[in-house]
């Protein structure tokens, strides 16, 4: 098949545009041979006809869908430049990704926008790993360089080229940044930050705005960072190329002069400014030509801060740095200075002498100002040997003026340039090697274009051709390497170009010979130009224009240019008058006279006219004045190029292409014809031209056998996947010159993959017709055989049906009967149960009626013996309520009474001790106040109680005789119902009954109605309680709740402040330590470098690392008694002085204390503590009773209408308990201090004075002994065995089979015996020691994990036993005798020393997993096969150009590495048992780090997103939680660590095609961020042809609904924190009682001078 076969109906190819430069268009019919129209159909719809002469002619062919957005262009099935062009712009607009590559170049869009990909995190990811695997970022091109350079020792260059604002400076910039970080420079202040630095400076004095770019670099530099032996940056270089100078005194419209003189305009009313005489940059020359004086959004003020701030960091001294502005200030000045014409005909000029310019001019350099007036309005000529002074004309002179103006800030460019190299050559080592970043201008063509143009174009012309010829030997190499037989690639060299420039009587050689000419001018040049290369010996790249006899035309790799011949010699030579150069090396400023000074090497200016004159006009007689001509510019350019050429071919280059996406500075607008334009320039096309004039295709031979099986035969293997293509491949593509076969790869011509693209989809085509003809057969049997049960189904239930409706009909005609039967019976029987109903209501009524009347008398009956039975009880418990009230105060009474006498009793008892009476003082007068105002209260109350009584009794007898009224008049009218009298009764009587009914009538009434107002109100009140009750309760659980959230949200701020604080000082205690280690490397070089110098060498018996020494001085002989103050030093012994004096204790130790006077003592104080205990006791329960009692003697109804008095009484015996119990807390406080006190002191009296004590029989008991025996001592002499056996001379093996934290119990043990015998000088020492000790320990096994987890552990349980037997620890413990020696110092030492212990723990595992994380979580496939069942994606598998294909061997590390590694570090430190929490907090960061990284990684490889690669990521990441899980670490958060790569793999596999899918989505990546999801979403890559991609408008859609998405979602930064560290909690665990005993030690670590005290 041919690829003429390709164009076929549906295929896509690209048509020329006006507008888009290519747009798409689809064939509506096939192309034949012979055909000389194509009907298209194009993108916007319209039909065109495209005319083809030739097969030849025909469009450029589109590539397949799946390749759409590739990173690497060189993948693409069709190479060309719509391919190119169209990629690019989808990546761009589409995916927002500004890096492609292109082979080995990596094309750059300038987004002019701030993008998140540039931090710490993204170095980290790509720190170490392969170009090929990672999306296409400056970062990665900067590892390959850095990779390359350490692996094969070889320098390297990165050429990053572009026209302006295309970004190549913060290309560079970033490249730098990158280096630092990875190559960490050795010195304090590092390299890169020096280089960093000097940005602002170069940007100050090298920059300007242009039309096409606000800060426009109008030179060109590369920098070579130096690297030492070990890769780490030791020092950097700077050279520039081709300063515009002549911006210094012409800018074209819209455009500035350097940033430099508009900062410091800016910045003239600064006090330190106000010396340089400056104005508004409106009133200078030299800055107002352009017409644009402010950059919109840029603050000149604040720019020249930062390159103030700038010098400082180079070490530029502040007078240096005024030195500097003076004299750009003067180069303003002298363009204001004033030159008029004179003389005949205006051949004459002059400066006026009162010129104010040239006065501020002399004076900020330091220069005679007549004679610069003078010498810039003449110059010196040489005639006949005689030296002239000739005048100038106006014009002349003002060319002069301008002239010395750039020469002056030429100089002081270079001096700029000098003086930062200086500050960057930072160490005197010579570098191992390099890294060489070219930042240099890109092609340019305006529509004038001049010298520097033309030098710049040169430039570019001879950098392609290096790109080029690099290119070109990469794709020999691949060739030969893979031993194809292959013939010479053709491509477009541009040496002839180069010859017409740089050749012999070249345009630089005819440029030169016409600048030494005396009357040479740019017409007589251009016609030795024409005459040289079109007329005697016509040039394929040379032209003359038509309408132009002072310009010509030179044909370009990238444009033809045309170029104006103006200025071209005056700035080729770059001449400045020799007189002016002499004032200023006269002058009074050192700067200034340095920048002038002659340079052997170089010569001494040129002149002019080629003469010399004297400076006095004289003629001299004799001597010919000497000339030396200088370098012209173009000679010089000449020469630098080369130089940087030879620097080039020396390195191993990588190449950086910065485009410019549109002029108008727009983020993420994209101009197709500028990108073509610079694509052409750049060399990106020609890339794709060499590479599609060979074999730009190109599969592995296993790759190939997997994307192409349905083509091939025989079965799967590695070793049949050679031979199957071998022997396929010619039937599959007849011409043996469309493809080769290689030694590990195969290799196709362009175009070649599409045919084989075409083959395999028809294969799969034709396999999908056949799989549907048994599909479709399999489907109509299925449904014959459904139609058939179905019709037989509908048969048997119609015959059913018939057969139910007969049963049904015999049914009914039965059921009609059984109906009228049963219709009858009910009728019947209803008129039968209606009469019966009726006789039993009626007897019924009748009984209720009787019934009611009968209850109605028992209810009477029974109310009455209630009501007299409660009066009666109520009288009764009346009654004994008086009585009981009686009792109990007379009991009270009688206890108050005896209470007072035991009152007394124990005051007369407490007299002896003297702080408890003072304490007590008054309190027996508060006591008798209380009581009386109980008595008083008291009296009331029995007052209130009588009145009352005398009340209800009143009361009562009144309710009695109603009562006793009522039932008369019950029983009268009963005797008269049940015996009617006949009484005559007069019409008085009459009279006064029906009036006394009346009344009562209206009685009744009143009284009905008030009952009903008090029913009404008391409704109303209990509402209103209701009410307020509610209320109060929703009040109080508003309340509780605002309460409850406030708490909850400054404990969350505070904790947050907490974590915030401790990660701080963990980061700065990190710091420290590698200051520390970076002191201890500095020291020991030091030291080498003594012993190199002839020092005398260390004796070998003595230790090279840590020696133990006491920092303290020598602690007393024990003979001498400890020294304790004399006087008491704070209010506790101020206030225990009396007491002890009462109980016998010596204050003053100087006087001896024998055993019996202590054991008195003790006696004294326990005697003293029971006593007081019983007597508080006693008074506590006695108020309690009384409490009690006072309580019982109010009744409970009574409680409410308690008065106010009693009240207060109350609350001031509870206030008088509380502070007495208090008083009790605090006395017994301070008798457990007088304990330790008094037993500490009968210690150190045994120790001290041993021969002193009495006989064994005579001593006295001693209770608290043990707590302070069981000790080890360990004497002076053997404080420095004891840290070397113990600490630094313990090794691996034997370290580990000690048992845990023993080391650290014998140093606590020790310490302890030395502080209970007084020596607290030693106990110090010893205690400092051994913590230096564990620091050097720690640092000798700074790569050991079972050594530091041993040290960590010893470190952990030293602190908490100095805590445990601390002053603040023991104050609220008997069984613990707090330390007499301070070590809280020590103890914060140790509390650091355990957080650099576990840092360094972290570190070391985090050093051995940060290698296999990727390889071990993405790549390694633990479900064997199913990445190898998946078919590759086309063209995804190609590797870079120059690159070998990393074969995935059996070393590779898997996830049992992985697991092997967390195993080590989770057995270590359950070794040494330590404690749970702080497992899990080591692995909560393990699995932190483990889940950034490798989410990072699968953030930036497009490879790794796809599903089956999801799959086994998903797999590998539950083997993690497994283990976790199994070793009990996931209660710590190491689980949930792992959740944004779980929900990361989870992406890969769900749907994404229906707006469900996208909620879904949103919904459950709850904790992966907005840039995240976008980015996965769009690398994500489908596995074979029958899956589809991501669509934008999916995305689209997922970006609209991740913006609703609440704020309280997880960072917006795309890459996670691998540096984020999360601070560490130590828990405090008072460890068990230590006692020598029980502390096993064995005879390896050689203890035995150790003695049990």
């Amino acid at each position: 098949m041919e690829t003429v076969e390709l164009y076929c109906k549906g295929a896509s190819v690209w048509v020329a545009d006006p507008d888009t430069v290519w747009i798409s268009a689809q064939l509506l019919q096939d192309y034949s041979p012979g055909d000389k129209q194509l009907l298209l159909q194009l993108a916007d719809g319209r039909e065109v006809q495209y005319p083809v002469a030739s097969a030849a002619n025909l469009p450029p062919m589109g590539n397949p869908d799946i390749l759409e957005g590739e990173n690497d262009l060189t993948a693409l099935s069709f190479l060309h430049e719509p391919a190119v062009l169209h990629n690019l712009r989808v990546r761009f607009l589409d995916y927002n990704s500004i890096y492609t590559y292109c082979g080995i170049v990596l094309v750059a869009i300038n987004p002019y926008d701030q993008l998140p990909i540039y931090g710490e995190e993204v170095v980290d990811a790509y720190s170490g790993q392969d170009m090929a695997d990672m999306e296409p970022h400056i970062f990665s091109v900067a590892e390959e360089a850095y990779r390359t350079m350490t692996r094969e020792e070889k320098n390297q260059s990165i050429i990053i080229s572009g026209e302006s604002g295309a970004g190549k400076t913060v290309s560079a910039k970033f490249t730098m940044r990158y280096f630092a970080v990875v190559g960490g420079a050795s010195q304090q202040t590092s390299v890169e930050e020096k280089v960093l630095a000097s940005n602002p400076i170069m940007e100050s004095i090298g920059n300007a705005k242009t039309t096409r770019n606000d800060n426009s670099s109008r030179f060109g530099k590369y920098i070579e960072i130096g690297f030492g032996s070990k890769g780490d940056i030791i020092g950097a270089n700077m050279r520039t190329y081709l300063l515009e100078k002549s911006r210094v005194v012409f800018q074209a419209s819209a455009e500035r002069n350097y940033h430099i003189f508009y900062q410091l305009c800016a910045s003239r009313e600064l006090p330190e400014m106000r010396a340089l005489k400056l104005d508004a940059a409106e009133h200078f020359r030299y800055t107002n030509q352009g017409g644009d004086m402010v950059i919109p959004g840029t603050d000149d003020q604040v720019d020249l801060e930062r390159t103030r701030n700038a010098f400082t960091v180079l070490g530029v001294q502040h007078d240096q740095q005024m030195e500097l502005f003076r004299i750009l200030s003067a180069v303003l000045h002298l363009g204001n200075v004033n030159i008029q014409a004179s003389g005949r005909g205006g051949d004459r000029s002059y400066i006026d002498g009162k010129d104010c310019s040239l006065a501020v001019f002399s004076k900020l350099l330091g220069v005679e100002g007549p004679q610069m007036a003078h010498w810039l309005c003449h110059r010196r000529l040489a005639v006949g040997g005689e030296m002239l002074v000739k005048p100038m004309s106006g014009q002349q002179a003002v060319e002069a003026r301008d002239a010395l103006a750039k020469h002056i800030y030429g100089q002081l460019f270079t001096w700029t340039v000098h003086r930062l190299n200086s500050a960057l050559r930072a160490q005197r080592a010579k570098p191992k090697s390099f890294i060489g970043v070219l930042d240099i201008y890109g092609f340019e063509t305006f529509d004038r274009n001049s010298f520097e143009q033309f030098c710049i174009n040169y430039a570019n012309e001879k950098l392609q051709q290096q790109f080029n010829r690099h290119v070109f030997h990469l794709e020999q190499e691949e060739y030969v390497r893979e031993e194809l037989a292959w013939s010479r690639i053709e491509f477009s060299d541009n040496q002839p170009c180069i010859a017409l420039i740089e050749g012999h009587l070249g345009l630089l050689d005819l440029l030169d010979e016409e600048c030494r000419m005396p009357k040479g001018t740019e017409e007589s040049w251009a016609r030795k130009l024409y005459d040289q290369h079109q007329s005697s010996k016509p040039h394929p790249n040379f032209r003359k224009p038509r309408m132009s006899n002072t310009a010509f035309i030179i044909l370009h790799f990238a444009d033809t240019v045309q170029y104006e011949c103006d200025s071209f010699l005056d700035k080729n030579r770059g001449t400045v008058f020799e007189e002016p150069i002499n004032i200023l090396r006269a002058s009074q400023s050192e700067l200034v006279a340095e920048l002038f000074q002659k340079d052997p090497a170089e010569g001494s200016v040129s002149l002019s006219g080629g003469k010399s004159s004297l400076a006095n006009g004289s003629i001299s007689s004799g001597k010919r004045a000497h000339r030396e001509h200088k370098l012209t510019v173009g000679f010089q350019f000449r020469q630098s190029l080369q130089l940087l050429m030879d620097t080039l071919n020396s390195t191993t280059p990588h190449y950086v292409r910065c485009i410019k996406p549109n002029d108008c500075k727009e983020p993420f607008m994209f101009d197709p014809k500028r990108a073509v334009q610079q694509l052409r320039a750049c060399g990106v096309l020609e890339t794709i031209r060499i590479s599609a004039a060979g074999f730009p295709s190109r599969w592995t031979y296993e790759e190939f056998f997997r994307r192409y099986r349905v083509l091939l035969r025989g079965t799967w293997s590695k070793e049949q996947a050679h031979t199957s293509c071998r022997q396929t491949l010619p039937e599959l593509i007849p011409d043996p010159d469309q493809y080769c076969f290689g030694k590990t790869k195969v290799f196709f011509r362009a175009g070649q993959v599409a045919i084989l693209e075409r083959l395999r989809s028809e294969r799969l085509r034709a396999a999908g017709v056949i799989i549907q003809s048994w599909v479709r057969g399999w489907l109509a049997r299925i449904q014959y055989t459904r139609i058939r049960w179905a019709t037989l189904t509908l048969q048997r239930y119609c015959r059913g049906a018939l057969a139910r409706r007969l049963v049904m009909t015999i049914h009914y005609t039965k059921a009609a009967l059984v109906i009228q039967k049963t219709y009858r019976m009910v009728a019947i029987r209803q008129l039968f149960l209606m009469i019966r109903q009726a006789t039993v209501t009626i007897q019924a009524f009748t009984r209720g009626t009787l019934a009611r009347r009968r209850h109605k008398q028992m209810v009477a009956e029974r109310a009455a013996v209630l009501l007299q039975s409660t009066v009666r009880g109520w009288l009764a418990r009346q009654a004994y309520r008086r009585v009981r009230s009686a009792v109990v105060l007379m009991q009270c009474c009688v206890r108050r009474r005896a209470a007072r006498r035991q009152l007394l009793k124990l005051k007369a008892e407490a007299r002896s001790v003297e702080k408890y009476r003072e304490l007590n003082k008054g309190m027996e007068v508060k006591v008798m106040q209380l009581q009386m105002r109980v008595d008083q209260q008291a009296r009331d109350r029995a007052a209130l109680k009588e009145t009352l009584h005398a009340e209800r009794e009143a009361h009562s007898a009144e309710l009695d005789a109603l009562r006793g009224a009522l039932q008369r008049l019950e029983s009268q009218k009963q005797h008269v119902t049940l015996h009617p009298v006949p009484v005559v009764v007069t019409e008085k009587e009459m009279e006064e009954k029906r009036r006394a009914e009346e009344k009562t009538a209206q009685e009744i009434s009143r009284l009905t109605q008030e009952l009903q107002a008090l029913q009404t109100e008391r409704e109303r009140l209990a509402k209103e309680n209701e009410e307020l009750t509610s209320r109060l309760v929703e009040q109080e659980k508003r309340q509780e709740e605002c309460v409850r959230d406030a708490v909850s949200q400054a404990g969350e701020s505070l904790r947050a402040e907490v974590d915030d604080e401790r990660r701080k000082y963990q980061g700065l205690l990190r710091e420290f330590t590698r200051l520390e280690q970076r002191y201890d490397n500095l020291k020991e070089m030091s030291l080498i470098t003594e012993h190199a110098k002839g020092h005398r060498r260390t004796d070998s018996t003595q230790s090279v690392g840590w020696e133990p020494t006491s920092p303290t001085p020598m602690s007393p002989s024990f003979s001498n008694p400890p020294l304790f103050p004399s006087t008491p030093t704070s209010p506790e012994e101020v206030r225990r002085e009396p007491l002890m004096e009462r109980m016998g204790v010596a204050k003053d130790t100087a006087v001896k204390m024998r055993g019996e006077d202590l054991g008195h003592a003790y006696d004294a104080v326990r005697v003293a503590n029971k006593f007081l205990e019983g007597q508080l006791r006693s008074q506590h329960s006695q108020w309690e009773k009384e409490r009690k009692s006072m309580g019982n003697t109010q009744p409970r109804g009574d409680v409410a209408l308690a008065d106010p008095p009693s009240r207060a009484l109350h609350q001031d015996v509870q206030e008088l308990l509380d502070a007495r119990e208090q008083e009790c807390v605090r006395l017994r406080r301070e008798v457990k201090e007088l304990r330790s006190t008094v037993t500490v002191r009968r210690l150190l009296a045994q120790t001290v004075l041993p021969s002193s004590l009495p006989p064994e029989g005579s001593t006295p008991s001693q209770p608290k002994a043990v707590a302070v025996t069981c000790l080890l001592e360990c004497r002076k002499k053997d404080e420095a065995k004891l840290i070397k056996n113990l600490i630094t001379d313990v090794r691996g093996h034997s370290a580990l089979s000690l048992p845990p934290g023993l080391p650290a119990s014998v140093l606590f043990l020790c310490v302890r015996q030395a502080d209970c015998s007084g020596d607290q000088t030693r106990a110090r020492s010893l205690c400092s020691a051994a913590v230096t000790g564990m620091k050097g320990a720690v640092k000798k096994h700074n790569n050991d994990i079972d050594m530091t987890a041993l040290w960590m552990k010893n470190t952990c349980l030293l602190n908490d036993l100095l805590t445990q037997h601390s002053t603040k620890q023991t104050l609220g413990s008997e069984a613990l005798v707090p330390l007499t020696c301070d070590l809280s110092d020590l103890s914060r030492t140790l509390s650091d020393l355990c957080i650099q212990t576990y840092q360094q723990l972290l570190s070391i595992t985090e050093a051995r997993l940060q290698n296999i994380i990727v390889t071990a979580m993405l790549e390694s496939e633990t479900i064997p096969g199913l990445s190898g069942s998946a078919a590759l994606k086309l063209g995804g598998s190609r590797k870079r150009a120059g690159s070998d294909p990393r074969g995935v061997g059996s070393d590779a590390p898997t996830m049992a590495s992985v697991l092997r590694e967390l195993g080590a570090l989770h057995t270590a430190l359950s070794r040494q048992a330590l404690p749970a929490s702080l497992v899990e907090q080591a692995f909560h960061q393990l699995t932190y780090l483990i889940a950034a990284s490798a989410l990072n990684s699968l953030l930036l490889r497009k490879d790794m997103c796809c599903w089956s690669r999801g799959m086994q990521i998903r797999y590998n990441v539950s083997l993690l939680e497994e283990w976790l899980r199994c070793h009990g670490l996931q209660a710590g958060g190491a689980v949930a660590m792992l959740e944004p790569l779980i929900q990361a793999v989870q992406l890969l596999q769900v749907g994404k095609k229906t707006e469900a899918d996208a909620q879904a989505i949103v919904q459950t990546c709850t904790a992966l961020a907005k840039p995240q999801i976008v980015k996965i979403l769009t690398l994500y890559t489908p596995d074979s042809d029958l899956e589809e991609r991501v669509t934008l408008n999916f995305i689209r859609t997922i970006q609209g609904l991740l913006k609703e998405r609440s704020d309280g979602q997880p960072s917006q930064q795309l890459l996670m924190d691998v540096r984020r560290v999360f601070p560490v909690t130590f828990p405090y665990q008072p460890p068990p009682a230590l006692h020598a005993e029980h502390l096993h030690i064995p005879d390896s670590i050689k203890l035995s001078f150790l003695r049990k005290a």
